[in-house]
């Protein structure tokens, strides 16, 4: 149901899956297996997989052995990489150009934090014309209670929940389970 015409594909979008973002995840290991688990599905049929990697000077400096992709996963050569400073994967990014070129409409989402990248950029596709779905088990966050926020398992589950019942005119959201996800045209 996508606005955006032209685009029938989807992509498998993987947001700051890095070692200094996901090492203080909430199931880390779990989640990290269910986003490999989604890279292998969307590889074999043939669907675009996305990664998306984010910077800061203070945090996540480029190059740094926090800024790097989790071992566990492995971007193909093929594969894009998108450079982020901000929490929508879109903001000033080469994310549109990228799907654009793809015929890219859908995206299926996972990743981290889910409270901030994750979130922003389900919101900014759906601003952008995109259908969304959120793979409900394979996003994760840091637990943040000590600051007044929920425990990361709350954060997770309410996520969930909300973008469950997401939709806007002509655009379609939801979530789905990594056994799940499927990667057809949009």
């Amino acid at each position: 149901m996508t606005t955006l015409e032209n685009r029938p594909n989807t992509a498998l979008v993987v947001i700051d899956v890095q070692v200094g973002v996901v090492a203080g995840g909430h199931e880390r290991d779990a989640v990290v297996a269910n986003i490999a688990t989604l890279v292998a599905k969307a590889r074999e049929a043939g669907a675009p997989v996305v990664w998306v990697q984010h910077s800061s000077a203070e945090n996540l400096p480029i190059g740094s052995a926090g800024w790097e992709i989790v071992p566990e996963l492995a971007p193909a050569k093929a594969e894009p990489l998108v450079a982020k400073t901000w929490p929508d994967s879109f903001e000033e990014t080469t994310l549109e150009e990228v799907l654009a070129g793809l015929g890219v409409g859908r995206l299926v989402v996972a990743g981290a934090q889910t409270d901030e990248c994750v979130r922003s950029t389900l919101h900014g596709a759906i601003a952008r014309g995109y259908d969304a779905t959120l793979v409900s088990d394979a996003h994760t966050t840091e637990d943040l209670s000590s600051y007044g926020a929920p425990g990361p398992g709350q954060v997770i589950a309410h996520t969930n929940l909300y973008w469950t019942h997401h939709a806007a005119p002509g655009r379609s959201a939801g979530t789905v389970a990594t056994a799940d996800a499927e990667f057809g045209k949009a």
